[in-house]
């Protein structure tokens, strides 16, 4: 691996782990048909054993998102004026947040209540009464994601404008000098999000977070996509992350210790000779550690494993926008009739997780991909008209 990269390189492994975060999620929530925490739709059989592989990922999914998608928010920056930028962005993320939020999502809510309703279009009048859920059906559920993107990026946008300038050479060296020890590069973000968390969770209890008013969910969040452009934009550091990979997984697997340790005495599995509050607190504050200790070390193994091009790597990253909008719905949809099969909970899910991942492939390659009316209704470039357009338009690594 070269030591430095130019800005304007396409960066594989980016596209490769947004493809897996994508993976991980299509699981996550089929998962969430039957494990015990709170969802819209719950199959009648539940079991513990999803929730052990589930708590992990639900620390590093979607942080691991962010940051991959402050890296893009990045590089998006590189070819256009700020102008540019925020009409690009509305595009690609306010118009799919608000046709989602009118034709995709409602399907959750109609299954979660369709006993209540004669069938869909009597539930569907609802959706224009414009009552937010969980009181109306008006809700964006998991195009949160959108919604954060989107201000995040705008957000973001002084301190793109000011990593990309000249200006900046002295502010970067100092972050590296921050971050240039694996110590540094583990802890100093870690504590950060720690002390956001200290200072805002006792106004945003997490149990009765609002998406729009929850500032300790917004700025934990944030701060992965803020990282993501601070590694991304500081060719010196990126290299640096690549470099202390396996110091950054040893740190993982320490951090899942006390992690898991505090999980499982709240499940009962082991009994921890403290307090039980003390062990709510041990359990908070090692979760937001393992966040950035994985996210962090799976971007630094992806540097080095996954940087390679595959022929069909272009049309996956295409693909997996509709596809995260698309999917959660279509695990509503299709599990709601196949969690009434005398199955057993192995068999339901799996048959759930194919056939999502079946239906959204086929829906996106029939329905959306070749038509350029749905390809703007799902964030998608306008379809090339000819070979010269297509190499003009190359995707790049956008969120």
């Amino acid at each position: 691996m070269e030591s430095e990269l130019t800005q304007t390189e396409r960066r594989h492994d980016l596209d490769w782990l947004r493809l897996i975060a994508i993976i991980i999620l299509l699981f996550f929530h089929t998962g969430m048909w039957f494990n015990h925490w709170g969802w819209h739709v719950k199959n009648n059989e539940l079991s513990y054993s999803f929730q052990y592989w589930m708590v992990w990922s639900h620390y590093f999914r979607m942080p691991l998102l962010l940051f991959i998608s402050g890296a893009g928010t990045y590089m998006a920056l590189g070819k256009r004026t700020t102008a540019q930028f925020r009409k690009e962005r509305f595009r690609k993320l306010f118009i799919p947040l608000i046709f989602g939020m009118l034709v995709i999502v409602p399907p959750q809510i109609y299954y979660e209540h369709i006993k209540e309703y004669a069938g869909y279009w009597d539930f569907y009048k609802t959706v224009f009464n414009f009552v937010p859920y969980p009181k109306g059906s008006l809700s964006w559920h998991h195009l949160w994601f959108i919604l954060y993107l989107f201000i995040y990026s705008l957000l973001a946008l002084p301190l793109l404008v000011y990593l990309r300038s000249p200006r900046s050479e002295r502010f970067k060296k100092r972050v590296m000098d921050m971050f240039s020890s694996p110590a540094g590069l583990l802890f100093i973000p870690a504590g950060i999000m720690l002390l956001s968390q200290i200072i805002l969770r006792p106004f945003f209890p997490e149990e009765t977070h609002d998406l729009l008013k929850d500032w300790a969910y917004f700025t934990f969040y944030f701060s992965f996509f803020i990282m993501g452009i601070l590694s991304y934009s500081n060719q010196k550091l990126w290299t640096i992350i690549g470099e202390n990979r396996k110091a950054l997984l040893i740190a993982t697997l320490v951090a899942l210790i006390p992690f898991y340790g505090c999980y499982f005495h709240f499940r009962e599995l082991i009994q921890l000779p403290w307090r039980e509050d003390s062990i709510g607190y041990a359990f908070d504050v090692s979760a937001i550690f393992l966040s950035w200790f994985t996210v962090i070390t799976i971007i630094s193994f992806g540097q080095y494993y996954l940087n390679r091009p595959h022929p069909w790597l272009k049309h996956f990253n295409e693909g997996l926008y509709p596809f995260y909008i698309l999917h959660q719905t279509v695990i509503i949809a299709i599990g709601y009739y196949i969690v009434q099969l005398p199955w057993s909970i192995a068999a339901k899910y799996w048959t759930i997780s194919f056939l999502t991942l079946i239906s959204c492939v086929a829906f996106y390659l029939l329905v959306i991909r070749p038509f350029n009316a749905m390809r703007f209704l799902f964030g998608l470039k306008p379809k090339a008209k000819n070979t010269q357009e297509i190499a003009q338009n190359r995707p790049h690594i956008e969120t």
